[in-house]
């Protein structure tokens, strides 16, 4: 039904078309995806939630009904894979999400969609594919080195403090190291009956630049090698510490903490400091929060081995199950345009962005300028660090398994219930039958 939907469109309304990611000028007959419905669905984040707001002008402009969805994380990463594993076309534009990518990539479940870029008539001239980050959008490539997804964001560990003023007040700076964060939540939990840390529960993101900083790995030596190396003395030490900080310094039902609550507590400043996503931790800074005046940024902190913020990418992808391709990739094509992503930037705040042009531009960074705080060159520096390529372990398609033993460890140790030593053990020994029972060769 798309092909025969484009070539109507290409004969009578190929202006209006072709026009899509920026301002459509007015259709001449009928609009190109009149009679079209697209189902569209990511995870409820920041962005997709800033996108929804300007999916009716896709709809006036193209005549296509766009039922969207965006699920909490887990719900929609579990209803994602079962409808790709099965080849469903119940979806036409999907997010890739960061720790699926080899498992939905690597088997060939979604679309590559250099054909619809390099299509002249699908894709405008100035829509500018080269723009996007190479080092993220590289993620998304399969084995050929075709391009999956188009990457919707760039998405960085850093730190975040909403009550700058308690920790300069104690005469320190925010942290650069595991030691000075140690030492600066010691000196200011519980001012102002407010906790001192919280990150979110999902401790296979949250708890990794930790497990990295202390010199552990997920795996030996990932992509290839992908024995589990969660019980190393290092990765015990990672844990203990990681455990310390939760229990000594968290709030009350810090296990419960979801992204979302996360957000909310630093906007609201009832937690003093975190280590979180870029996109969660500015909006510290958004105008009428209460943290505005005090937040305070910067990097994530270093460890004994170095310092390794986690960057993940989310991207925006056709299920090759979808039986409506021509007009998924026009909502790609449209969502990804600099136009727009340059609107949200100025209209929404979304500061995440995968598009070199948006971030060199000097209202960029002057905007990303909090308290005296350089965010835009903390992002940048952020992004510097991954061409290391530690992140390799969350791309192959054994680490979703590895990520619940993980989130179920670190769970056992800061509740109490084991020690770190027992719990990354058990990590490992159910990693390793996990690897197996997936037919992952050891």
């Amino acid at each position: 039904m798309g092909g025969k939907l484009r070539r109507r469109a290409v004969i009578t309304g190929a202006a209006g078309m072709l026009a899509l990611p920026g301002k459509a000028p007015a259709a001449v007959g009928a609009k190109p995806l009149s009679g079209v419905t697209l189902n569209v669905s990511c995870w409820n984040a920041p962005y997709p939630q800033f996108l929804k707001k300007y999916i009716p002008e896709f709809e006036q402009e193209t005549g296509a009904r766009v039922v969207y969805t965006t699920p909490a994380f887990p719900i929609y990463n579990q209803r994602m894979d079962i409808a790709l594993a099965t080849h469903s076309d119940a979806y036409d534009v999907i997010n890739v999400t960061f720790i699926y990518i080899g498992r939905w990539v690597g088997a060939g479940w979604m679309t590559p969609l250099d054909p619809f870029i390099a299509n002249p008539k699908l894709t405008p001239a100035d829509w500018n594919p080269k723009d996007f980050l190479p080092g993220i959008e590289a993620a998304f490539r399969d084995s050929k080195g075709e391009l999956c997804a188009v990457p919707w964001i760039a998405d960085i560990m850093m730190s975040g403090a909403s009550r700058y003023d308690l920790i300069h007040g104690a005469g320190l700076t925010m942290p650069d190291t595991f030691d000075e964060m140690h030492k600066m939540l010691a000196a200011v939990s519980h001012k102002d009956g407010l906790p001192g840390f919280v990150v979110e529960n999902h401790y296979g993101w949250t708890f990794l630049g930790y497990l990295q900083g202390f010199g552990a790995n997920v795996f030996r030596a990932p992509p290839h090698d992908l024995m589990p190396v969660l019980d190393s003395p290092e990765a015990v030490q990672a844990a203990e510490f990681f455990a310390t900080i939760m229990r000594d310094y968290g709030p009350r039902g810090a296990l419960s903490y979801t992204y979302d609550q996360v957000t909310a507590a630093l906007k609201a400043a009832k937690v003093i400091y975190s280590t979180e996503n870029e996109a969660f931790v500015t909006q510290m800074a958004q105008k009428g929060a209460p943290a505005a005046p005090t937040c305070g940024f910067s990097l994530f902190p270093k460890g004994p081995a170095g310092r390794f913020p986690q960057i993940a990418t989310h991207g925006w992808g056709i299920p090759a199950g979808s039986r409506k391709k021509d007009a998924a990739w026009q909502f790609i094509a449209w969502a990804m345009s600099e136009k727009l992503l340059l609107r949200m930037f100025r209209e929404q705040g979304w500061s995440s962005v995968t598009r070199r042009s948006i971030i060199d531009l000097p209202e960029f960074h002057a905007k990303l300028n909090y308290n005296g705080f350089d965010v835009a060159k903390i992002y940048l520096e952020t992004l510097n660090l991954a061409d290391k390529g530690y992140m390799a372990y969350r791309t192959v398609p054994a680490y979703p398994q590895i990520d619940r033993q993980i989130n179920i460890a670190l769970q056992s140790v800061i509740s109490g219930e084991k020690k770190a030593a027992q719990a990354m053990k058990d990590a490992q020994h159910n990693s390793l039958e996990a690897l197996r029972r997936a037919g992952v060769k050891l």
